[in-house]
Parts: structure tokens; sequence; C-alpha cells
């Protein structure tokens, strides 16, 4: 949302626009019988509206773009799902294919992205190595259930150190050639430095974003080591397989229900001071677990 406000996410919407991916909140209106009035319901607007809208007290959104929450989950818990989420499970289920047999490293590994993908992997059975940029950060993923932590600070020499780190833990694991996949939400100097040589032949790296900076790849590094390397972008992907992608949602949500997945919300900002949530961004002081409130789910109120 923050980076769209500024002009530099690859969709740009015609101004002016209302921001907003996200939404959860109830039905008021349903020109379908899958939904009624009074449904508790998280929606995402990429469809329809290039992930814009939501930050309003109300929103139009397609029917197969909504979803049912189920009633013991507070609102607030499921605003960032698309957000975080949903990158995550295209990545580990469409890019990766991990099950139960698979080792997933994972670097960012203490923002939303990171920590949902944790979630996930773990929800799938597989095992999760996760890469933080400095210590200060090892407790979360360590609190959503990362196998293995490890930092790979901001040099070459403590890229070094993560990746023989990386590939030590995947023989305990029982994984000797490396990772079955990468979801790479840094990129930067570590991609060459250290994530090309965790993967197993033929594994992939799932590239989500590039909080280092871009940095070239070179092809003969991924001929050498016979990597898959894969651009990471659901939206595309749900879009020409809806049916798939509401099944995949679905499969959150039950995650979700059954608390396998556990999204965080770190802070929760009232509407009429939304301008604070989107300069925690522009200051990096957020973890993508912000929520903007417009009005307080009341049948959960006392658990938030």
């Amino acid at each position: 949302d923050v980076l769209q406000a500024q002009g530099l996410y690859q969709i740009r919407p015609k101004l002016p626009y209302v921001p907003g991916m996200d939404v959860t909140g109830v039905v008021l209106e349903s020109a379908s019988n899958s939904f009624i009035r009074g449904d508790r319901v998280f929606a995402n607007t990429i469809k329809q509206g290039g992930g814009t809208g939501g930050l309003a007290e109300q929103c139009l959104v397609s029917e197969n773009s909504v979803w049912k929450i189920p009633d013991h989950v507070h609102l607030s818990t499921c605003a960032n799902l698309g957000r975080n989420y949903f990158a995550s499970f295209h990545s580990l289920e469409n890019i990766g294919g991990v099950d139960s047999n698979s080792i997933v490293l994972v670097d960012g590994a203490s923002g939303g992205v990171g920590m949902a993908t944790i979630e996930l992997a773990k929800a799938m059975g597989a095992k999760v190595i996760a890469g933080v940029s400095t210590d200060e950060k090892v407790k979360y993923p360590i609190s959503v259930g990362a196998d293995r932590v490890f930092c790979y600070g901001s040099d070459k020499q403590s890229h070094k150190v993560f990746k023989d780190k990386v590939k030590a833990a995947c023989a305990e694991l029982g994984h000797g050639n490396g990772v079955d996949v990468v979801i790479d939400v840094v990129q930067g100097e570590l991609f060459e430095n250290a994530l090309v040589s965790c993967v197993k032949p033929l594994g992939a790296i799932a590239l989500v974003g590039f909080t280092a900076g871009q940095k070239a790849i070179r092809p003969g590094i991924i001929l050498i080591k016979e990597l898959k390397v894969v651009g990471s972008l659901w939206g595309r992907h749900a879009k020409e397989n809806p049916d798939q992608h509401r099944k995949n949602v679905e499969r959150m949500i039950d995650f979700l229900s059954e608390g396998a997945i556990k999204p965080r919300v770190d802070r929760v900002i009232p509407f009429n001071n939304y301008v604070a949530a989107f300069e925690l961004y522009e200051n990096n002081k957020g973890r993508g677990n912000t929520v903007i409130c417009i009005k307080e789910d009341p049948m959960l109120r006392s658990r938030l």
C-alpha cells in the first residue's frame, strides 16, 4: 500500500484513488446466494481494483474475492492475510511444490511475508530454516516454529558464514544436498553470496521481493548450480486460475481456524489516524502486520 501510494509499485492506479488491498468486515448487501447480510468476511481487491479501494467504510468486491471468516477469529487477524500469506502460499505450493518431505529456506524471516512463509511451510509439514539480518530479529522466526534460525548480516563474510550454517543444518535435518526451495524476499548480494549455494540441484528459488536492492543474476551461476529461479506473483496466477486460488485461500483459512497459522497484529491504528500507518513503513518501522481499524469488531472486541 505504501509503495503504491509513493508510485513505486508495479500496479499504478490513476489519481485520485483509495488505497487498500485487503479488507475484513461484515457483509451489508450481496447479490450472491453464497453470502448474506451480517456474514463476517475477508476480501481482496486485486482482481477488480488492482489492490485498491479497501481503505474505506464501505467497498464493493466481486463475490469470488470474498471468503467467510470463522466466528472465533477476530477480523483484524485476517486483515493482512492477502498481503502476507498469499505470496507465501503461491511460492510454497505453486512454485516449490512443498510437502512433508521438503526443507524450505526463507530470508527476511522476521517480516510479515517471512513469518507467514514459516507458518505455512510448517502447516504443510515441511522443515524450515530461517534467515534474518540481525541477531535481534532471531526471536521472531523462532516464535512461529522455524527449525533453525541464522543471521546473514550485511557483508560478504557474514553471508559466507550464513551459507555454511545453512548447509550444515540441511545435513542435520536429513537433506545433505541442500534445501528444496528458497523463498527470497531480500535478493541483493545475499542471492549470489549465499542463497544459490544452499539449494539442491534442480531446486528452486522463488523471488518474492528485493528489500536489499536488485542485483544482476549471472546465468552461469544458475547453470552450474542447476537452479530454477522463478518470479513469484500470486495475482496473475489467481486471475488465470480462479477456482484453484479460491481453494488455496480456503485452505489457508482452514489452517487459521485450526490454529496452524496465527497471523499477527502488531499495531491497530484508528481510521482517523491512517497517515500514521503509512509513515511507519515510510520510516522502515513496520513489520507487515499493521491494521487500520475503521470500526471495531464488537463480537470479539475482548479478545484483541
